[in-house]
């Protein structure tokens, strides 16, 4: 394990102004997502659009790494560039998602286990040559009746700490990222209480494995209630019961959190971030973000458009997004800034 590299790639993922573009969609996800604004799905569509995406002029200053999925990274640009050489010119990091996607856990209903150990240590070893630099694996926690059980923290916790183990030999900066669904009608406490669970699972998981923690980042949920749930708190309450849920549960020594959007608006996913870092605290680790859908939503239905300037319009529309988020980084954004 080259700790040095994984410290460096790590802080450089976290530097200020600058955070993680989410573009690791599977093939089938991200078709379905073409189909819902018009587009035929094909593996030339899903690549003309990330690299129109990619081509965007000046959203390095913003975006500090970009998350691909297998197809992606084996792509080139429309000038004949591989796409993990296109980002590494602009000083973006290559990231690479090595999961296999979330079953169902066997005598748990409900209930899901991610998997994809099985040949990890051989495909990070490809995609390390292939110039990633970081990795991400998603479990996916949801709030119900009796649920998360002991069951389903503990088994998603021990492959997260796997999985970073493995990535880290290989040279890899892994993104943890244990997320406690939206869905439900859930309040807030008890999505602090089940977000404070499965972080103790997972760290302490890491810790057993060898885990460096200064050389891997977390992806978490913001805690908020349940989609359903008739008790929203305001945003301001989402920032606080968030950081402090993280700074009881997180270890310290943790370059960066990068949040996930996890199904919010664009704008709130952006003000809650702000609120955390304008928070008159010095927090232990850098608080950034690895938005999917946040960043890319009115990118995609921009470019899915037909007009004459979608192109243009599209990278209008993703550039703009990540400059909000790369204020609020500092706690500089305001909503004024979004007309």
């Amino acid at each position: 394990m080259d700790k040095g590299l994984l410290e460096k790639t790590a802080s450089e993922l976290v530097a200020p102004g600058r955070g993680i573009l989410a573009a690791d969609e599977s093939s089938g996800t991200m078709s379905k997502r073409l189909e819902a604004v018009g587009v035929e799905p094909s593996a030339e569509t899903r690549r003309a659009y990330r690299t129109n995406l990619f081509s965007t002029d000046g959203y390095e200053s913003s975006i500090s790494g970009v998350i691909l999925f297998d197809e992606t990274i084996r792509q080139s640009m429309d000038d004949g560039t591989s796409i993990p050489n296109a980002l590494s010119q602009r000083g973006i990091h290559p990231g690479i998602k090595v999961d296999t996607g979330a079953k169902e856990l066997a005598h748990h209903e409900g209930e899901k286990i991610t998997e994809g150990l099985d040949g990890l240590r051989e495909r990070c070893e490809e995609y390390f040559a292939m110039g990633a630099r970081f990795s991400k694996w998603r479990a996916v926690i949801k709030i119900g009746d009796s649920i998360p059980s002991g069951a389903c923290l503990s088994t998603n916790a021990h492959a997260l700490a796997r999985y970073a183990a493995i990535c880290q030999e290989q040279g890899l900066v892994p993104i943890i990222e244990p997320e406690v669904l939206m869905e439900g009608d859930h309040d807030a406490n008890r999505c602090y209480e089940v977000t404070a669970a499965i972080l103790d699972e997972t760290f302490s998981q890491c810790k057993a494995q060898g885990v460096h923690i200064p050389g891997a980042l977390l992806k978490p949920n913001m805690v908020m209630a349940g989609k359903d749930c008739e008790e929203q708190i305001s945003r301001d309450e989402v920032a606080q019961m968030t950081v402090n849920c993280l700074t009881d549960h997180v270890p310290h020594d943790l370059p960066g959190i990068v949040f996930l959007s996890g199904g919010q608006s664009d704008e709130d996913a952006t003000a809650h971030l702000n609120l955390m870092n304008k928070m008159d605290v010095q927090h232990p680790w850098q608080l950034s973000y690895s938005y999917g859908r946040a960043l890319q939503a009115e990118a995609l239905r921009t470019w899915a458009s037909g007009d004459t300037d979608a192109e243009a319009s599209s990278q209008l529309a993703f550039s703009n997004r990540a400059r909000m988020n790369g204020l609020a980084r500092s706690g500089d954004w305001d909503e004024g800034l979004e007309a």
